[in-house]
């Protein structure tokens, strides 16, 4: 969940202090209290309780909560905070009235009460807040939701593309004449992608190590069928235990450096790293990008990395090379 204020959280802020000044005017009005504690207690209200606010919403919940869940951190830190908010509420209070300091609540009763000060002016804001940001990301996860199934079943089509199948007939049928025993080896890869794609269609993720098999298959099909063109690398000397990536995501990445580049006269170089959990696709470019450079493949690959990852997937688009870094997923860390 996101905890950092927005428009609409600031609204509702105002609206809450404007109501909450107004009933404080009016309880001081009843009370006959002296004007400079209308003039001190009540900004000194609105002060206090939105910087309470905003340490929860920016510090104590996305540190001890979102990040690590460190409840009694989060307890520890949220009453501290709560008592030191009511504490100065409390002692500005007591001194705006005009009170004599013989009378001033001994140490116990001042942190008692500042409790209960400091959770009156928190508690509710923070609790109106919290609540909207859940049924916000409520809302945000069933919209992903719904974009995952969708990109699931345009990458299943993209998958068994027949615009795919025709390409590589009509290269198996050129090979059949002309070198018999690739046209083998190409038939070979090609029915151990359809079998790939067929076992896994229903996967969300895959091992990094099948999915690196999948890509040499792929990236054969690629060179075998466009010659010299492509220049494939793939960084093989790596771990890849307890490593996974979402199903497609490689034959996504690889599909985007064919069809966005074509070669001049020097082939496009593509070089698969991977390093600190990250699983790069770095390719030159010999010729200008399309305006809709980012794929549709891209495009769903960013979408399904909101469900599965705290991460994003990064591009970056320079004048002479497009690299894609997609981050690798640990299902043993995630459980």
């Amino acid at each position: 969940m996101n905890t950092k204020l927005k428009k609409s959280d600031y609204i509702i802020l105002v609206i809450f202090y404007v109501i909450s000044a107004a009933l404080n005017f009016l309880d001081y009005y009843n009370q006959n209290n002296e004007l400079i504690e209308f003039l001190v207690d009540i900004p000194m209200f609105i002060v206090t309780s939105y910087i309470g606010v905003l340490i929860f919403m920016y510090f104590i919940i996305p540190k001890f909560l979102v990040e690590q869940k460190k409840y009694i951190q989060f307890a520890f830190w949220g009453l501290l905070v709560v008592l030191f908010i009511g504490i100065i509420e409390r002692v500005v209070g007591f001194i705006s009235g005009g009170n004599s300091w013989d009378k001033f609540p001994s140490a116990f009763n001042l942190i008692l009460y500042s409790i209960f000060n400091g959770s009156d002016s928190i508690g509710f804001p923070l609790g109106v807040l919290l609540t909207k940001k859940f049924y916000e990301s409520q809302t945000q996860i069933s919209k992903i939701e719904k974009e995952q199934k969708e990109n699931e079943l345009k990458l299943l089509r993209s998958q068994i593309d027949p615009h795919f199948l025709f390409n590589n007939l009509n290269t198996l049928d050129s090979l059949i004449d002309s070198n018999a025993e690739k046209a083998k080896e190409y038939i070979n890869r090609l029915s151990l992608i359809y079998r790939y794609l067929i076992q896994t269609k229903d996967a969300e993720v895959m091992e990094l190590s099948k999915e690196l098999q999948f890509a040499e298959n792929y990236i054969f099909l690629i060179e075998t069928r466009f010659g010299n063109d492509y220049e494939f690398t793939i960084e093989k000397n790596v771990n890849t235990k307890d490593k996974f990536i979402p199903t497609g995501a490689l034959q996504a990445l690889l599909e985007n450096v064919v069809k966005h580049n074509k070669a001049n006269n020097t082939p496009i170089k593509t070089r698969i790293t991977i390093k600190n959990d990250w699983l790069t696709v770095n390719n030159s470019k010999t010729t200008n990008p399309t305006k809709d450079s980012l794929g549709t493949g891209l495009q769903n690959l960013q979408t399904r990395y909101q469900l599965l990852s705290d991460k994003k997937v990064e591009i970056k688009n320079a004048n002479n090379t497009f690299v894609v870094s997609i981050p690798i997923i640990k299902l043993s860390e995630e459980n």
